[in-house]
């Protein structure tokens, strides 16, 4: 069967990437040799022309959910959560200033003294002059997964695709980790994916993917040069379309 994932129709796209990811083995702040490889790729493929969204989890900071926060005060656990990922922003944002590479952080929040307020049309316009642009601070609402935010501002940006990185190659049939028949997916429907529970992510950003035919494309970031991979051949990673 011929894939439906049409690298040549992709010009600007979504990172996603967890907070996890940045901290690497040690799981807390960030890892210098992550965060190194991590603005190599970005600065990569922006020099092969694409225009590039970043929205960034928060979780090697602060994870709300923890067993020890179940009693407090959801809304503030959350507002913290959207704070460390305007952290995470900076901080990758500056590795590629510091690489002479043209980036800006916008935030959710106003915090105009060290990020610009968040607007559609002033982050298209960072795109055409060829910036990475973060995208911090969530949705700037509490009860939103960075997930949701990211396929929000994909869609309200008009970007050509989400790519979702993590630690793994893709969607599975099953926990590959448990199960030794779980086969690997390589492309799927929004429809399969939700009447298989193949937990591409959370059923709210999902749902606004699937609503407004945002394709995704998951794909496992750790190993060196997979960005560019995952874009470009059809063989890596799991595509999700309409």
């Amino acid at each position: 069967m011929n894939s439906t994932f049409k690298p040549e129709k992709i010009n600007r796209l979504m990172l996603k990437i967890s907070g996890e990811i940045l901290a690497g083995p040690a799981g807390f702040g960030f890892d210098d040799k992550v965060c190194d490889q991590l603005t190599d790729e970005l600065i990569g493929i922006k020099n092969e022309g694409y225009g590039i969204a970043v929205v960034l989890g928060g979780g090697n900071i602060f994870r709300g959910g923890s067993q020890k926060n179940l009693s407090l005060n959801r809304v503030t656990l959350d507002n913290i959560g959207m704070l460390a990922t305007i952290q995470n922003a900076l901080y990758l944002c500056e590795i590629l200033l510091a690489k002479a590479c043209a980036a800006e952080v916008f935030s959710s929040f106003v915090l105009d003294k060290i990020a610009r307020h968040y607007s559609a049309p002033k982050v298209q316009e960072s795109l055409a002059k060829g910036k990475i642009c973060f995208l911090a601070g969530g949705t700037g609402n509490p009860y939103f997964t960075t997930d949701t935010a990211a396929v929000l501002r994909a869609i309200e940006l008009k970007l050509d695709i989400m790519m979702k990185a993590t630690k793994v190659d893709g969607l599975y049939s099953a926990d590959p980790m448990k199960d030794a028949n779980a086969a690997f997916i390589r492309e799927a429907n929004y429809q399969t994916c939700l009447e298989r529970r193949l937990g591409v992510m959370d059923l709210t950003a999902f749902s606004l993917a699937a609503d407004n035919n945002m394709p995704i494309k998951i794909f496992n970031i750790a190993k060196a040069g997979n960005l560019k991979a995952a874009l470009q051949d059809v063989d890596i990673g799991t595509y999700i379309h309409p």
